[in-house]
C-alpha cells in the first residue's frame, strides 16, 4: 500500500502516514463530509431553475453518489490506501489512469482552495471589517499550518467544523418542520402549499429537472474524503465501512430533508438572499442573516481545511507511485507529507491572488478546467470496480462492503455518468464547464500514456490485477 511504503530507515524520518485520526474523527468526516459549502450558497440556483422539482435533482444526483460510494467503499475495504481511487484505477485500468485521475483530482481541489478562501474572506470582510485578501491570506496560512502540525490537528478541526454543520442542518430542518405544522406563531409562512404552488410541482419541465441535477451533482464532491482519511485512522476498514453505510441516510436527511424544507414553505422564485437565510428570515428568526454567515462560514474552511488535507494526499500517493517528483514523499516526525501540503498550498495560494489579479473571464476559465472532474472521478471508480470486483469475486474474497447487483449496476452507473456529461455538453450553463475540463483531462491523460510508455512500471509483473490479489489476500 502507499501508505506503508518505506522511505528511509530513520526514526526521524517516518516510513509512512500517520494514523492519528481518532474513530470521532472518521466518524464526523464521514457524517459531515457530504455538507459542502455549495449546499447553503448553491442550492437557491438550483431551485430557481427546476422549482420544487428539484427534489428530483438532488435524488438523482444523490442516488448516483451512494452508488460510486458503494462501489470505491468495496475497493477500499478491500484495501485501503491514502491515494483512494487513483491506486485503484492504476491497478484495474493501468498506470496512465491512476497518474490522470491523481493529477485531475489534485488540480481540484487546489482550484477550491481559491473558491473557498475568497468566500471566507468576503463573509470576515463583511463581519468584522478589513480587506479581503488579508483574510484569505490569514485563512489559508492558519489552516495549511493545522495541516502540517499532525493529522490529528486535521482530524480535530474538521471534527468540530463538521459538528457545526451537522447541528446547524438539524436545527434548521426542526425548525422548519415546526414552521410547516404551524407550531411558530411568529412564522410568515407554514404548510407545504409552495410544492405545487405558484406555477406546480415542475414548473419549467423535465429538462430543468435534469439542468438542476447537473448544479446540484457538484454540491456532493468531498463524500469521498473519508476513503482517503480513513488510511491514516487505526481501523480503516471500519471507518469506511461505516461512512459507505450510512450515505444514504446522510443524503436523505442533510440534503434531500432540508431542501424539502425550503421548497415547502417558500417560493421556488423567491429566494433573494439565498435558500436557507430566506427560510429563516419567512419564520422570523431573528439574525438570520449572522447565524448563515457564521454556519456558511463554517463550511467554507471546513472545505477548505479538506482541500489541503486531500490534495496533499494525494501528491503523497502519486509520488509513492512515481507519477510525483519523490521530494513530495518527505515526512515529518509525525508522518505529514510536509512538502505536499506546502506545495499545494503554494498553488492553491497563487490561484487566490489570480482571483483578485486577473481578469474574471481569466480566472473563470481557469476554475472550468475543474469543472467536470467530479464526474471524471465517478467514472474511474466505476470503470476501476468494474474490473476489480471481478478480480475480488473470482477470488473468493469478501470485503465488508460489496457493490450491489455487480456488474449489471456498475455498468448502469458507466452509462448514466456518460450521459450526463453528453447533456452538459448541451447546457447553456454547463458547456464551458465541460469543454474546458475536457481539455485539462485530455492534457493529462496524454501525460499518463507517455509516463506509461516510458516506464517499466509493470514489467516485472503480471500486470496490475495480479499485485491487487496479491495486496487483498
Amino acid at each position: 500500500m502507499a501508505t506503508t511504503e518505506s522511505h528511509s530507515s530513520t526514526e526521524e524520518a517516518p516510513t509512512s502516514l500517520g494514523s492519528n485520526l481518532k474513530p470521532r474523527h472518521i466518524t464526523m468526516i464521514s457524517i459531515a463530509g457530504v455538507i459542502g459549502a455549495g449546499l447553503f450558497v448553491g442550492s437557491a440556483n438550483a431551485i430557481e431553475k427546476a422549482g420544487p422539482a428539484v427534489l428530483i435533482s438532488y435524488a438523482l444526483a444523490g442516488t448516483l453518489v451512494v452508488l460510486v460510494m458503494r462501489m470505491l467503499g468495496e475497493m477500499a475495504t478491500a484495501n485501503p490506501d491514502t491515494g483512494s481511487f487513483s491506486v485503484y484505477a492504476d491497478r484495474a485500468l493501468g498506470r496512465w489512469a491512476g497518474f490522470s485521475v491523481g493529477w485531475l483530482y489534485w488540480w481540484f481541489w487546489v482550484l477550491v482552495i481559491p473558491v473557498e478562501a475568497t468566500a471566507a474572506a468576503a463573509i470576515l470582510t463583511d463581519l468584522v471589517g478589513g480587506q479581503q485578501w488579508i483574510w484569505a491570506l490569514a485563512v489559508t496560512l492558519l489552516l495549511t499550518i493545522t495541516n502540517l502540525a499532525s493529522v490529528g490537528n486535521y482530524g480535530e478541526f474538521e471534527f468540530w467544523f463538521a459538528l457545526i454543520k451537522v447541528v446547524a442542518i438539524v436545527a434548521f430542518i426542526l425548525v422548519g418542520v415546526a414552521a410547516i405544522f404551524g407550531w411558530i406563531p411568529s412564522s410568515e409562512v407554514s404548510g407545504v402549499s409552495h410544492l405545487w404552488q405558484p406555477d406546480g410541482f415542475m414548473p419549467n419541465g423535465f429538462g430543468a429537472v435534469i439542468a438542476g441535477m447537473l448544479i446540484t451533482m457538484f454540491s456532493f464532491m468531498g463524500t469521498e474524503i473519508v476513503t482517503i482519511a480513513a488510511a491514516e485512522s487505526p481501523n480503516p476498514e471500519r471507518g469506511i465501512t461505516k461512512a459507505v453505510n450510512s450515505v444514504i441516510w446522510r443524503i436523505s436527511l442533510f440534503y434531500i430533508g432540508s431542501i424539502f424544507v425550503v421548497v415547502a414553505l417558500m417560493p421556488y422564485n423567491k429566494l433573494e438572499n439565498g435558500s436557507y437565510q430566506s427560510v429563516l428570515e419567512a419564520i422570523g428568526i431573528p439574525g438570520s442573516k449572522i447565524i448563515m454567515d457564521i454556519v456558511i462560514l463554517t463550511a467554507v474552511a471546513s472545505c477548505l481545511n479538506s482541500a489541503l488535507y486531500t490534495a496533499s494526499r494525494m501528491m503523497f500517493s502519486l509520488g509513492t507511485r512515481h507519477d510525483a517528483p519523490q521530494v513530495v514523499r518527505s515526512l515529518t516526525p509525525k508522518g505529514v507529507p510536509w512538502v505536499a501540503v506546502l506545495m499545494s498550498m503554494v498553488v492553491g495560494f497563487l490561484a487566490v491572488v489570480g482571483n483578485y489579479v486577473l481578469p474574471d473571464k481569466i480566472f473563470a476559465w481557469l476554475l472550468a478546467t475543474s469543472g467536470a472532474i467530479a464526474l471524471f472521478v465517478y467514472l474511474t471508480i466505476a470503470a476501476s470496480q468494474w474490473r476489480l470486483g471481478r478480480v475480488l469475486r473470482a477470488e473468493g474474497h469478501r470485503p465488508p462492503v460489496r457493490m450491489w447487483l455487480f456488474p449489471y449496476l456498475t455498468g448502469v452507473v458507466m452509462l448514466f455518468i456518460l450521459a450526463v456529461l453528453i447533456l452538459m455538453v448541451f447546457d447553456n450553463d454547463q458547456r464551458q464547464a465541460i469543454i474546458f475540463s475536457a481539455i485539462s483531462a485530455m492534457i493529462i491523460v496524454s501525460a499518463g500514456f507517455i509516463v506509461q510508455r516510458r516506464s517499466r512500471y509493470h514489467s516485472d509483473d503480471e500486470g496490475p490485477q495480479t499485485r491487487y490479489r496479491e495486496e487483498v489476500s
